[in-house]
């Protein structure tokens, strides 16, 4: 049997070994999960699991506020943000942050403010990730926020939850634009209160590709005034809500309590699909769109953009990766559901490691 060159080296790196395998194996797979089980360990201890998302959000809003205090600390405010390699402070100056005419940069506290509240908000997130993890009860009271995977009506209900702080995320956005000072306008060229275009066949024509110059193969990319942007915001946000309130006061239709895999992985494949479709549209506006990613923070389109190529390949991997782990958490879902169980592809890691420490 030949001996693998770089699976052992790399787990051992990692923590992992041929010993603590075989430990994990005679004690209870819930209890002691694998090394590189991930989340997979608490899907059983829903106190935990949300302890691990409230940390792991912490650490989302971490990187955020340290990265935004990074690039400020580097900024050059003569040159343009573009040539600066800059990822962050362009997306705080397309809603209207210290900006003046011409997307000119004349204030820098608004952005120092910006990343100081999130490295406040992720030590509050922090906090209550280790609560949670540590100190708090392992299993929710399902009278209060517990739950049980199968229960159709308590998962549509989170479900729902989410929907509706998706809706007042996206009416933030439109409060900032119309009402608290407005957003950059790259076509004025300077930032202004928007009014809304609410017009439902221009709104939703940008999804089948029908913009106002016509059938454009980048879809809402092709969106060419925030007037549109804005109103597509309320729809968003409306039709959020909306589908939140229905999903918490009522239960799955027959069709869907049958038709739908109801477990934890089952739930994690659908979250990676729309993560999917996110990065995907996001890449695409960040490649195309200069209304949502204005030239004179990001650069022009095409190949004279360090920036915005980066920006929309990393997406567009993202989404990629997540498509990927779409797909392989949804075949295992459906297996599970019809009785079949099989490994991991670090299972497979696993057992190479074990044969060649037995070799």
């Amino acid at each position: 049997m030949a001996k693998p060159l770089l699976w052992a080296p790399v787990f051992r790196t990692l923590g992992w070994s041929p010993a603590q395998q075989k430990a994990v194996k005679a004690e209870s797979s819930e209890s002691s999960p694998s090394l590189l089980g991930g989340n997979i360990r608490f899907v059983n201890l829903s106190g935990q699991l949300l302890g691990a998302h409230v940390a792991h959000a912490g650490l989302i809003v971490l990187w955020a506020g340290a990265m935004t205090l990074f690039e400020l600390s580097q900024f050059d405010i003569s040159q343009p943000m573009y040539e600066q390699n800059l990822i962050l402070l362009p997306h705080l100056a397309s809603l209207g942050l210290g900006v003046g005419g011409g997307g000119q940069i004349v204030d820098l506290y608004p952005y120092y403010a910006v990343g100081m509240l999130h490295l406040i908000s992720s030590a509050v997130l922090g906090a209550g990730g280790m609560y949670h993890s540590v100190l708090g009860p392992k299993v929710l009271d399902p009278k209060g926020f517990g739950y049980d995977w199968e229960d159709g009506g308590k998962m549509t209900s989170i479900l729902g939850s989410h929907l509706v702080i998706l809706g007042l995320g996206a009416l933030a956005l439109v409060f900032k634009a119309s009402v608290l000072g407005g957003i950059y306008d790259p076509i004025a060229g300077d930032v202004r209160l928007i009014q809304p275009n609410l017009d439902p066949s221009r709104i939703f024509g940008y999804l089948f590709g029908f913009s106002p110059d016509g059938w454009s193969l980048s879809g809402m990319a092709s969106v060419n005034n925030l007037e549109d942007v804005i109103g597509g915001h309320i729809w968003v946000a409306g039709l959020c809500i909306f589908g939140g309130i229905y999903h918490i006061a009522t239960k799955p239709l027959p069709w869907a309590k049958q038709r739908l895999v109801w477990s934890g992985e089952a739930y994690l494949s659908y979250s990676l699909g729309a993560l999917a479709l996110a990065g995907f549209s996001v890449a695409c506006f960040a490649l195309v769109n200069t209304v949502a990613y204005p030239e004179v923070f990001y650069g022009p389109t095409g190949a004279a953009s360090p920036v915005r190529n980066a920006l929309s390949s990393v997406h567009a991997t993202l989404g990629f990766l997540a498509l990927l782990g779409h797909l392989w958490h949804a075949s295992r879902a459906r297996a599970a559901a019809k009785g079949v169980q099989f490994g991991t592809f670090f299972d497979y890691v696993a057992r190479d490691v074990e044969i060649s420490a037995q070799s």
